[in-house]
């Protein structure tokens, strides 16, 4: 078990090196309204992923404790995260 394991990293790093990391837009779009909607129109955009229940309550849950932060703060993180994107997608 233990070569095989062995053997597949080896393989994949061999074939898969130049494998790039671009970011998904429709996941680019989910976190926009994460940082910057309001919590319907996050709830909107989260149903168009077919999370189960569980998952979309808990993400909502999450997204009430951020909206607590001040908008100004919420827009500074998500610009960081634009400037990610954007190194990761050149």
């Amino acid at each position: 078990m233990r070569l095989s394991l062995c053997v597949l990293l080896v393989t994949l790093a061999l074939c898969c090196y130049e494998a790039n990391a671009k970011v998904c837009p429709a996941r680019m779009s989910e976190l926009r309204s994460f940082y910057l909607d309001t919590e319907e129109m996050y709830n909107l955009r989260l149903l168009m992923f077919a999370p189960p229940r569980e998952a979309a309550e808990a993400m909502v849950k999450v997204k009430q404790c951020v909206d607590l932060a001040p908008l100004e703060g919420r827009k500074r993180f998500y610009n960081v995260l634009k400037e990610v994107e954007s190194k990761c997608n050149n």
